[in-house]
């Protein structure tokens, strides 16, 4: 059996199971979905939204791309940004990066990826933004880890920054920002850095 049948087998067999415990699971899932959190995460196999969050299908909006980036012109996050703000009225964007992200280690060496190259000078960017705290810092995973931290708070400031969250922002709608770290070590989610809605047009307020 090849490995993709697997996946087929192990669905037929998830459908079975999930319609013996709860018979209208389907049947309501398929009538729309009203989910109060977007999650903009890691494409790392490891850090799966719903998983980490305990929470059920239908309960999160999800976006991921490689180290959890919120680039000013990814036409992409920013369509999924967009719906889910504007249509699906989120309360909540979490913006969550991990330790032992292999962008972020990518980022911090000299050599070249092709194509990702492209991508990983968003987090150079930070890096240089960063560096003496960075470089202060010998052990390599260590390193790795606080630039993971560096990168989540400037995608929190980037997502801030963006037209759709001004507008929401503007005309007295949520959602709240909140940047995340995951550890694959220990499974935990930690607060790096949170942009509240305002509570006034003219400003927001740093938690």
């Amino acid at each position: 059996m090849h490995s993709f049948e697997k996946l087929l087998l192990q669905n037929k067999a998830w459908v079975y199971e999930t319609q013996l415990d709860d018979p209208g699971y389907f049947d309501r899932l398929s009538k729309g979905q009203c989910p109060e959190f977007l999650w903009i995460g890691c494409s790392d196999s490891r850090v799966p939204a719903n998983e980490v969050t305990g929470t059920l299908p239908g309960e999160i909006f999800v976006h991921r791309n490689i180290a959890n980036l919120v680039v000013e012109d990814d036409t992409n996050l920013l369509s999924v940004l967009e719906y889910a703000v504007m249509y699906l009225k989120v309360r909540h964007v979490i913006v969550c990066g991990h330790y032992g992200c292999g962008g972020i280690k990518a980022a911090l060496s000299n050599d070249s990826f092709g194509l990702l190259d492209k991508w990983l000078i968003n987090i150079k960017n930070t890096y240089e933004e960063n560096r003496p705290a960075i470089d202060s810092i010998d052990d390599p995973e260590e390193k790795a880890n606080l630039l993971a931290e560096f990168s989540v708070r400037q995608q929190v400031i980037n997502l801030s920054k963006t037209d759709t969250i001004r507008r929401a922002w503007e005309k007295g709608n949520k959602p709240h920002i909140h940047g995340w770290i995951y550890g694959l070590k220990d499974g935990l989610l930690n607060t790096v850095y949170d942009i509240a809605a305002p509570i006034k047009e003219s400003a927001y307020v740093m938690l």
